[in-house]
């Protein structure tokens, strides 16, 4: 029996950098560093605002040719491509869609992939598996059982990690809140990013007052979009789920004076529990009633 799974997601698209100028311009805008995105390893980072929100996150690794490839959710590419190509001004790099590669994961053990296939650990968690860069063709000849969406996002929900248009809104959500800061998402430490000022005062004054988390029932959860209550008010929605288990955005500090309240925190007709990740530094309420 098989100790891997290879998953296809269908909801991913692939957009090229190329040109001698491409890692200065992007190092110049993402919030993570493109020092990081070579020998074999990917980035995960995102294009902000101005004021620091997120317009656009992706994954990035380089294309063995001297430019990069960026992962990205299929409904944003478009728009993802337009954005880069405003930044670009008169740097020598050149944006291009690349529809004839798809991104799939592979969970367990990686088996031996062909030549031409772009494979990285995912640089959030390495429990998210090896993401990859690829034709159909070479997909299907990867000596792994299929699995499903469902499945790796089952996966994903298990591990507390959020999901761009899932479990944060472009457009609304501050890194810190997306646990970007948490799962290796910004370089603190390198220059310049659209929108850094905000990102780093965050950072060092510790103001993130809501987080996605990890939530459990003792039933079925609701669908993504319902309140988490807790003494009459809101903490916060439901934002993915798989059975019992799910994602919510939370504020934190609503959810902790619930807590020392001994209040249940509920969602729809039943009782849900916050996790502590085993990888977060910050301190999720844990102590409510329980399921």
């Amino acid at each position: 029996m098989s100790d891997c799974q290879k998953i296809l997601l269908s909801d991913r698209a692939v957009i090229g950098v190329s040109g001698p100028e491409a890692e200065k311009f992007l190092q110049g805008i993402i919030t993570n560093s493109m020092e990081r995105a070579g020998d074999g390893l990917g980035i995960h980072a995102a294009l902000l605002t101005p004021q620091g929100k997120i317009l656009f996150d992706f994954f990035l690794v380089g294309d063995g040719a001297g430019g990069y490839l960026i992962d990205c959710p299929a409904e944003q590419a478009e728009d993802l491509t337009k954005r880069l190509t405003l930044y670009k001004l008169r740097a020598k790099a050149e944006i291009t869609a690349k529809p004839e590669l798809k991104v799939a994961v592979v969970l367990g053990a990686a088996p031996e992939l062909a030549d031409g296939i772009i494979a990285f650990p995912d640089p959030r968690l390495a429990a998210l598996g090896e993401r990859l860069l690829l034709t159909e063709e070479a997909f299907a000849g990867i000596e792994c059982p299929d699995a499903s969406e469902a499945d790796y996002h089952a996966k994903r929900i298990s591990l507390g990690v959020p999901a761009g248009g899932k479990d944060f809104e472009y457009g609304q959500a501050f890194p810190h809140e997306a646990l970007f800061d948490q799962l290796n998402g910004v370089d603190f430490r390198k220059g310049c990013f659209v929108g850094q000022e905000v990102v780093s005062r965050m950072q060092h004054r510790g103001t993130a007052r809501k987080r996605v988390v990890p939530v459990v029932a003792e039933s079925t959860l609701p669908e993504a979009g319902a309140a988490i209550e807790a003494d009459g008010g809101t903490l916060g929605s439901l934002t993915s789920v798989s059975g019992k288990t799910g994602l919510a955005l939370l504020r934190l500090d609503r959810a902790a004076d619930a807590v020392a309240k001994g209040a249940p925190i509920t969602c729809g007709d039943t009782v849900v529990r916050l996790l502590q990740p085993d990888w977060a530094s910050f301190e999720v309420p844990t102590e409510a009633a329980p399921v």
